[in-house]
Formats: C-alpha cells, structure tokens, sequence
C-alpha cells in the first residue's frame, strides 16, 4: 500500500507511508451516496517528516496503482505525544480526511431557480460546473431516468443534493480520484455463494426484519384538484366576487430576477451562444450589439427550462433600441431557439430606421404590428395560463422497476392561453409608464409543449440593451371579460403597479381594482384549480388473502409521507405506493460480510456501496439479492496490499433505495381520501377529466352546458349538486345523466354549483378522477 499527500506547497504528492503508525490499522469507510471517509495515524519518527495541512491532497493506493481513497485532509492533524526520540519529541498524529467532493461541499451553491426536465445525470453535473466549472471528470456521469423539478437549497452541501439525485434514480454517485459518477445501483453485481472455497461462514450476519406491507397509503403536499369556472356578471358598481372554491396556491417564489450587475452573463442563469460577439453586459443591461445574420445563431437562453404549467409572468425586460433589428425577444421554443419551433414570442424586423414588434405564435407572425420610436423604451411581457399545473408526472422506482423503466414520469397534455403585451414608455412623459399596454395576442394554443427553451434574446441582427427580465408564477386563476355581444379579452390578476386589474385579495375572492370595475351587464368567467390533498391508497389483495386468518383480514399497512421524488399529486402517490408493494413482494433481508481482501465475493477486486450482491447461502435459508449499503476497510497489512473488508448490505424492503420519507403525521381530511385502489387498479382507475366543460348560456331557470367532448360509446356524463356520492347507485343529489357533449340543467337559485364527471359502464364503474365545477352568481 502506498499513502500520498500533497500538501498543496509547490512540492507535489510526497509518499508518507514510511510515517503510518502501524498498531492501529488505517481505515476507509464508504457510505451509499455519502462522502467516504479516511481514518489513520502518522508518526514521527524521523527526520524529513513534514506535518500534513488542512485541505492536503491524501492518496491510498495499492502497489499495482489502484486507488483505494482520495480525497483531502477535512482538519488539522491532532498530535498525541508519545515519548522523546534521539533528536526530538516524538508525536502520532490524527488524520482525517473525506473524499473528493469535499471540494465542492465547501463551497455554497448559487441560490438558482428549479432544475426543471433535466435527467439525474444532467442535474449533477449541472450542480458540479456551478460550483467548481471543470474541475471533475463526468465522463462516467450516466443520465438516469427524468427528474421533473428539483429544487436546490443553498444551505445544503454538494453531497446532499447529489445523494437525494442518486436516489431519485435509483443510483449511486461517487467522487473518486478527480471523476464524479453517476451509474444505477447494481451495476457491478458480486456473487456471495457458501459454496465458494472462501466464503467465509463466520464472517457473514443475516437478519430478517419482520417487514410485511400490502396496504400502502401515500400522502403528499395540497394539490390542484377540481377544473373549476366561475361565472358572473357585472352590475356595474360591485367590484368584488366570491368564488366557489380555494384556488390552488403555486409557488410564487421568482424564476428569473436578472439585474445584469456583473460585467458577464451570470453562467449559472444563461446560456449565451455568441460567435459574432454580440453579446455583451453594461450599464445594467444585456447589449446586443450584431449577430451573425441567421436565425437561431445567437442566442442569450435561460438554463432551465420553463414549465408550461399554471400561470406564469414573463417581463423579457425593459428593452431600448439603437438601431433597426432583427430576432425574436422572449421566445419559448420547442426545442432550440429558431423562429420555425417558436411556440410564443415577440418577432423583431426592420422598418427604415426603427423596427416592427410583433407577437410571433407557432412560427408565425399574427395580429397588430407597433413601430418602434427612437428614445422609446418597450416592456414586453407573457402571460401564460395551463389548467394543468405539472406538464411531467415523478417517477420512482423500485428493486422491480429499476432505473430507465420506473413507475411515472408520463408527460401531462394540455391547452396553454398566451397573453402576449408591449408597453411603449417615451420617458419625457411618465404616463405612458402607466398606460394600458398593446395587447399583440391572447389566444389558446391546444396541446401545448410541457417544456420550453426559453431565450431571452435570439438576435438575427440586433441593435438594443435589454433591462432586468423577470419571471414569477402569478395567480393561478385566469380571469376574462366580455361586454355582451363582444368578445372575451383575459383581464390580469396581480399587482396595480404592475399593470393588473385585480388581484385575489383572499383565498376565496376576486377583487377588481377601482379603475377597472366590470361595467353594467359584464360578463366574467374565472377559471381555476381547486385544491386537496394528494393521497392515495394501493393494496396487494393477493397477499392480504394469504394472511388472512379469522377476524384478521391480513392487511399489514403503511403510511408514507414521500419526500425525494416528491408525491405531487394523487397520481404521483399511487406510482408511489405501487413502488413500495413491488420491493414488498419478497421477504426484508439485512446483513454483513467480513472477509479478506484476498477473498472478496465473486473473487472482486474491490467493493463499493451500489454494487449488487447475490447472496446464496442455503444453510441460513438465505437466497435473496441486495445493494451494498456500507464498505469498511480496514488496511491491517499494508505492506502486502490487504485489508479487512466489512460489507454491509439490505434489500429494498429493508432499507427503502428510491424514495426517502418525509416528515408524517399530516392529517388527511376524509374529503380528500379517495377509494381504494388494488394493485391492477391503480394507474388505471380514473377515466379522463372534462377539463373543457363550460356554460354557454344562462337563464333564470336553466343553465346550457358543454361538456367540452362527446362521450363516446359506453360513457357518459354525470351531474351532482355536490362533489360526492357519485355512483350509479345513489341518485341523491343528482342532477342529470346524459350521453350528450350538450344538456341543460335546472338552475334553482342565483348561485348554483354544478359537478361533472365521466363514467363508464364497466363494473366497477369508473369516474373521472376529479370533477369539472360550474359556479353560476348571475341575478335571477
């Protein structure tokens, strides 16, 4: 065995193993997805020692140049006096050391929007360059099933982000010899047999936890529920309205607050593809300065990818223009920047000396045209609106569905509004701050892409400074109005300063601004999400009928409370439970295997917490796989290259490898706990929301429906005064029963609910999964 150590002075790695004190054995210990650590003693005992520093660059390696540790010394040794020597006082001192991401555990990660779509091998190697740009290897970084959206929280380390990624894919990362890695666990699988000749019986411990699951129960955080549309009319005086339900509350915590302080584009928030050097910052403002003449060539694009989910605010910023121009500013593309894939944007051309602003939709240009005026300052800004809140499910996974074929992750289809506006400012004249701005586009676009890349600038040939872009999630709630006989324009729900008309004071009310109260006869209609809690319970009925005895019905249940990946939904939570019944299908297993190195199972030249082991030991009535969860070495014969192994392992039963709780205890309201669900229930137990239901018309008496899609063979479209008790059975409550995209119903009071759902004539019958609200407040 050879010990280095570089102690970072200019005289590069010197050998130390002359120095290792020899009565206690140096140790390595690895964790699952945790720093390893190196524990050893070094003595004095001659002269040229020179005493290791802190954050000194520590080897161990053996004679044929394997690497067994490194990493970097994490304190100052600790000396202990043992005695005087011929020419001076001899000490053993402490080492303690931890492998290579301590580098970057040691600095603080920048306080950065969501990683959002990424795979787990993007999002690692991402959270590596912000810290140290280049200073690890990520060749062996595979990129590993999807992660819908991860938060980064600068308080935590490097090793805790990439140990919550890891096992998020049901992996292993590892920071070794200046390489990170990243690779499902069990890629290396070892075999641990009694009947190899050096299986060592006394060295192997098992256990068997008395884990029996079949009835799991998921909970997870409040999340959006019912479609719901609120309708009401203007008198003319009132401007506050009360709606039926709670909208879901989003995280309205900024995605982008840019204030270009710096003299580069901050790399940890842009991407900047610049070949004709364009691009550059001052003044507190993006410079765009050329470009190459070619669509999709130069381009400045946010490093994440925007969710096309909720309601969202873009302000692409305070944008002045010094020359007639060319490109698109703000565009969301389905895939890379280039005006073919441009889902919305604001399209860019020369006019003479001034340019032409234009929304840009699908490609193409639509709708007014703004000339631009020299001195001028325009504020562009999107507003988007998605019934559908998360466009990706999570996924997990389990011992049954491994990395690359988890349970999850379906993309979530919808229709997305784009409210596109222009603010023309002409600075001499402070009220054109406040002035209405030019609406170029409020239209829907059906099946909306879920994930867009969103470019700040795509500059063709441009000529501006571009000021403080922003993004925030805003309200959830869409708002429209319509005088009668005129079409409905989308009113924005926010702040009076910036340029909303009203905003959702309360939980339940929405409130339009003085200036903007609806006139007489105004027709409005709120759409939104309702809120619950996202709960869902999955059973093994197979198993719960074997253990059935007399008045015990063989249920043995769980409640978790998902933490990484996240339960989102109600569908993340039966992925969830179906994840946790699959690792309960087998018996729990625990165990530990000590060994020499001479005689690791499968005849492995080292073992590492990831690795697989198949353990077959017919004497303990033991045959079961598992993951290696912890590796002590102990190098008690350095001189020939040998250690005592220590391998500590557990199946997923035993020790849960997808998912980590959080923290339990969450009451769940018996509203929001929905049916139980078997094993072959669960994924396909709900039939389709009507998400498009709407009122077309209102009467004293009657209200006319569309539910937004034809039934079908073998469907149709339940109506309750309430949202429960749907069932073919119970009629209580009811309102109706049609096969029809259109019906009536009955309108008895000035507000009245209305709750619609698909069912089936399957046996059990099958319900949508949430129901569509129809809230009417019209004078009778």
């Amino acid at each position: 065995m050879k010990l280095t150590i570089d102690n970072l002075q200019g005289l590069g790695p010197i050998d130390y193993t002359a120095w290792l004190d020899g009565t206690v054995a140096p140790h390595i210990e690895r964790m699952l997805n945790q720093p390893a650590k190196l524990r050893l003693g070094l003595i004095s005992s001659s002269a040229g020692f020179v005493l290791p520093v802190t954050n000194a660059r520590i080897t161990v390696m053996k004679a044929n140049g394997t690497f067994l540790f490194t990493g970097y010394l994490i304190q100052a040794p600790g000396p202990v006096y043992l005695g005087c020597g011929e020419q001076s006082a001899i000490y053993r001192y402490e080492l303690a050391a931890e492998s290579d991401e301590v580098l970057l555990d040691q600095k603080v990660l920048p306080n950065r929007a969501p990683l959002i779509g990424r795979s787990a091998g993007s999002a690692l190697r991402q959270l590596a360059q912000d810290l140290l740009p280049g200073a690890f290897d990520t060749a062996a970084v595979q990129e590993l099933g999807p992660i819908a959206m991860y938060e980064v929280s600068p308080q935590k380390k490097f090793s805790y982000h990439a140990g919550e990624l890891a096992l998020a894919s049901r992996a292993s990362y590892r920071a070794f010899n200046g390489a990170l890695g990243l690779a499902p666990v069990g890629k290396n699988t070892y075999s641990l047999n009694e009947s190899d000749p050096h299986f060592s019986p006394a060295g192997l411990t098992l256990t068997q936890p008395n884990t029996v699951i079949n009835d799991v129960t998921v909970v997870g955080p409040i999340e959006p529920q019912a479609y719901v549309r609120d309708y009401f009319v203007g008198d003319g005086l009132s401007k506050r309205f009360y709606l039926s339900q709670m909208p879901f509350a989003q995280n309205k915590t900024a995605l982008i607050n840019e204030q270009f302080t710096g003299t580069a584009v901050d790399p940890t928030m842009w991407v900047v593809n610049d070949p004709a050097s364009a691009i550059s910052i001052a003044a507190q403002a993006l410079q765009v300065n050329g470009g190459t003449g070619q669509d999709g060539k130069t381009t400045v694009s946010f490093i994440e990818q925007i969710e096309l989910g909720g309601a969202l605010e873009l302000q692409h910023g305070d944008v002045s223009f010094s020359g007639n121009s060319n490109g698109v500013i703000g565009g969301l593309y389905a895939g890379s920047a280039s005006i073919s894939v441009c889902l919305a944007g604001f399209r860019i051309t020369s006019n003479g000396s001034g340019s032409n602003i234009q929304a840009l939709i699908n490609g193409s240009v639509t709708g007014p045209v703004v000339t631009t005026t020299a001195g001028h300052r325009y504020v562009f800004t999107t507003y988007l609106y998605s019934q559908e809140v998360y466009r990706s499910e999570e996924t997990y996974h389990s011992s049954a569905h491994p990395t690359g074929d988890g349970l999850g992750g379906a993309a979530t289809p919808a229709d997305v509004r784009f409210v596109l506006k222009v603010q023309d400012i002409n600075p001499p004249v402070p009220a054109t701050m406040v002035a209405p701005p030019t609406v170029l586009y409020d239209d829907v676009i059906a099946n909306a892409a879920g994930f867009c890349t969103y470019a700040l600038v795509n500059a063709i040939n441009m000529q501006c400074s571009i000021a403080f872009p922003y993004a925030t999630h805003i309200s959830l709630a869409e708002v429209r109005t319509a005088l009668p006989n005129e079409s409905y324009i989308t009113q924005i729900i926010g702040s009076l300063s910036d340029g909303a008309q009203g905003s959702i004071a309360s939980s339940t009310t929405l409130d339009f601004y003085p200036q903007y109260v609806p006139p007489l006869n105004t027709l409005i209609v709120a759409s939104y999400r309702g809120s619950g809690r996202a709960v869902a319970e999955v059973v093994n009925s197979a198993s719960m009928a074997v253990l059935a005895n007399g008045s015990d019905n063989g249920s043995r249940g769980v409640v978790r409370t998902m933490k990484t990946p996240s339960a989102r939904t109600q569908t993340d939570c039966e992925n969830a439970a179906l994840a946790i019944l699959d690792d309960a299908a087998a018996s729990a297993w625990t165990g530990s295997y000590e060994t020499w190195s001479d005689f690791l199972p499968g005849s492995a030249a080292d073992v590492f917490p990831g690795d697989g082991l198949t353990v077959d030991v017919p004497s303990q009535n033991a045959a079961f796989s598992a993951i290696v969860r912890a590796v002590r070495i102990d190098l008690a014969d350095p001189v020939n290259d040998r250690g005592v192994y220590m391998i500590e392992f557990a199946n997923d039963l035993a020790s849960p490898l997808g998912y980590q709780e959080g923290e339990s205890g969450t009451l769940v309201p018996l509203q929001d706990m929905p049916p139980k669900l078997s094993t072959t229930q669960a994924g396909t137990n709900y039939l389709a929301s009507l998400t498009g239901a709407q009122i077309t018309q209102v009467s004293s008496t009657t209200v006319q429906v569309d539910a937004g899609l034809a039934p079908g063979n073998g469907l149709a479209i339940e109506v309750r005064c309430h949202d429960f008790g749907f069932g073919p059975s119970n009629d209580r409550n009811l309102l109706g029963r049609f096969t029809t995209q259109t019906f009536s119903l009955p309108r008895l009071a000035r507000t009245q609910n209305y709750f619609l759902r698909l069912y089936d004539d399957s046996s059990p019958t099958k319900y949508s999964r949430y129901s569509a609200v129809l809230h009417v407040d019209y004078p009778l």
